[in-house]
């Protein structure tokens, strides 16, 4: 699995502390010209991962967020979708561990061909630890096939 600094996303980092003000992690952000309008995809998450994100909340962000990057991007020719990440979503980018702390996954461990299903504790640019039922195992990012949100 490949670890990609949030902040090297394309206006990450202009857009990230406004979501966080506001109570929200913001998970990714994708920015797609096209022939007449400018597509935006984002994903934002609680800060409290206890709490799941719903229809008011992606549309407080959106409210806030939308006007931000259509002055970034210096057009109105805007088409927005914001999401949250879903039960079922697979963590695309190592850097998301560090966003998920206290969230329960699983990850394809390549070195016994497993999942293993812990609570994420600490996640840097090398590696992810999770308490696994009471105890702490370090993966290297370079050892994870996948990895899952683990249903509740």
């Amino acid at each position: 699995m490949d670890f990609i600094d949030l902040n090297t996303i394309p206006h990450y980092s202009e857009c990230e502390p406004l979501v966080r003000s506001m109570g929200y992690v913001l998970v990714d952000l994708k920015i797609i010209p096209q022939k007449t309008t400018v597509k935006i995809s984002a994903v934002i998450a609680s800060q409290d991962s206890t709490k799941t994100i719903g229809v008011e909340d992606c549309s407080k962000v959106h409210h806030a967020l939308l006007p931000r990057l259509e002055a970034l991007l210096g057009t109105d020719d805007t088409y927005m979708e914001l999401t949250s990440p879903g039960t079922d979503r697979n963590i695309k980018n190592a850097a998301e561990f560090a966003l998920f702390k206290g969230t329960e996954i699983r990850v394809w461990d390549k070195n016994i061909s497993d999942w293993v299903s812990g609570i994420i504790e600490e996640a840097d640019s090398k590696s992810v630890t999770l308490n696994c039922e009471g105890e702490r195992k370090s993966y290297k990012y370079e050892d994870i096939a996948k990895a899952k949100f683990l249903r509740s």
